[in-house]
């Protein structure tokens, strides 16, 4: 199973950012997909998650700003980010889990004016 992510880039403070992962491979049903984040100088921390019943589950200060979502079809999940804050700056690493963890690489996302 492979992960692949995509969609960071630069943005300003206030915009937005879609970032997507797609699994290819033997890919199984997943239990849960989704995504962490680790800024410089600090540990990887979980941003979002959604099941495979959609459930969704967030960090507290994305509440509200980003959103989770997947398609089920083509084993994908996303992750719209809106009023995008300093703060969000970081490399986004999608997961996804069904008995063991699976990882992608990063995409980095750089919130500056």
């Amino acid at each position: 199973v492979q992960l692949q992510a995509s969609g960071g880039g630069l943005v300003q403070p206030g915009g937005s950012l879609r970032l997507s992962c797609a699994a290819s491979g033997s890919t199984p049903s997943f239990n849960r997909m989704g995504w962490f984040r680790q800024a410089p100088g600090k540990q990887r921390e979980f941003v979002a998650l959604i099941t495979g019943i959609g459930s969704t589950n967030y960090i507290d200060s994305v509440k509200g700003r980003f959103t989770i979502s997947r398609d089920g079809a083509k084993n994908t999940w996303f992750l719209q980010m809106d009023s995008l804050e300093p703060e969000d700056t970081a490399v986004y690493f999608c997961y996804a889990f069904l008995s063991v963890t699976y990882w992608g690489k990063g995409t980095l996302v750089t919130v500056s004016s």
